[in-house]
């Protein structure tokens, strides 16, 4: 049977309140009852039950971390090496100030309120966009939440995030200023407001400053991940249209497209230039190296930790928003025309 408090009480022959003083640093306790309750906790080899601590000093050291899936009910986007650098940074920052983190996914159909009472969280980090009853529902929590990459507008939450429509904007000037006007545009799922949709606003942008016309069909619309990346490529040169680059909206997108064209025999850059979007750290590996533009994901993570342990600290924090920059990186995937 587990041990418990108790018994380590009755062994060092103190109450259960001196063992939990001693334990928790709580009071001043002298220096031989002291000796007698950690003698007693090692020999019975006492692990104190972190819930019931957190729940009695309502600090139990654990940050939720909400990341998106795939498709509800589906599996979480891991395949897509950005969440696992945001998430490492995240886990790393938290536990340097003595935090946990506890991972999990979330859909349109599913409450976040009670797994956050269940285990009493500090506070709350949420990746990537949901939609607004989410939102509206993780207010009645009324933890610290810190947003990341979300455009909601909600007084409530604090954000980081980038300036995603700047973002795709350099990327597809880059393009045009490399002398490409038939410019495909690689995206996944939009919703209103949303990081996808503000991608291709910075795109569409970037088209009317060259004043090259925006075409539907030039926009590939599909999920974040390497199997769509090969797929969009796909379609594109089924449809015949004559493009010359493609501009990803994640560095996911771009290097499933890479393989896409590889196995359809189109070379790149020498057919078609490509460029994504984050600089995940496999994208300097490729051959040719991935063109893209570069955000800080580990900060992104750090800055998400800083601001709520901040949240955690001052309670009537008021809402801050952290926006961090961006810059193109050039490698070999795109040719100038």
């Amino acid at each position: 049977m587990k041990t418990t408090l108790k018994d380590v009480a009755q062994r060092a022959g103190v109450s259960p309140a001196t063992v939990s003083y001693v334990l928790n640093g709580k009071r001043t306790i002298s220096e031989s009852t002291r000796q007698r309750v950690m003698d007693a906790v090692r020999e019975l080899d006492y692990v104190p039950d972190l819930n019931a601590r957190g729940l009695s000093m309502r600090d139990s050291k654990l940050i939720g971390v909400v990341v998106p899936q795939t498709e509800p009910g589906d599996r979480l986007m891991f395949q897509n090496s950005f969440y696992s650098e945001v998430l490492g940074s995240i886990e790393y920052y938290a536990r340097q100030e003595g935090y946990h983190i506890l991972i999990s996914a979330t859909d349109a159909n599913e409450s976040y309120l009670t797994l956050a009472k269940q285990r009493n969280l500090d506070g709350i980090i949420v990746i990537g966009m949901y939609p607004s009853d989410f939102y509206r529902q993780m207010k009645k929590t009324q933890i610290p939440i810190v947003l990341v990459d979300s455009y909601c507008n909600d007084y409530y939450y604090h954000n980081v995030r980038i300036d995603d429509a700047y973002g795709s904007y350099l990327a597809t000037q880059y393009l045009l200023r490399c002398g490409h006007r038939s410019i495909a545009f690689f995206v996944g799922q939009m919703c209103e407001n949303g990081v996808m949709k503000k991608r291709l606003v910075g795109y569409q942008r970037a088209l009317e400053e060259f004043s090259v016309d925006y075409r539907e069909e030039y926009v590939f619309e599909g999920q974040i991940d390497y199997e769509n990346g090969v797929l969009l490529s796909r379609k594109l040169l089924d449809s015949g249209l004559p493009a010359t680059a493609v501009v990803a909206a994640a560095d996911i997108l771009a290097i499933g497209a890479m393989k896409g064209f590889y196995e359809a025999g189109v070379k790149i850059p020498e057919d078609i230039s490509i460029i994504g979007f984050d600089d995940l750290e496999i994208s300097q590996y490729l051959t040719p190296g991935l063109t893209t533009v570069r955000q800080q994901i580990s900060l992104k993570g750090q800055k998400a930790v800083e601001l709520l342990l901040r949240h955690i600290a001052e309670p009537n924090l008021t809402k801050q928003e952290v926006i961090l920059p961006l810059q193109l990186i050039e490698r070999g995937s795109v040719r100038k025309l």
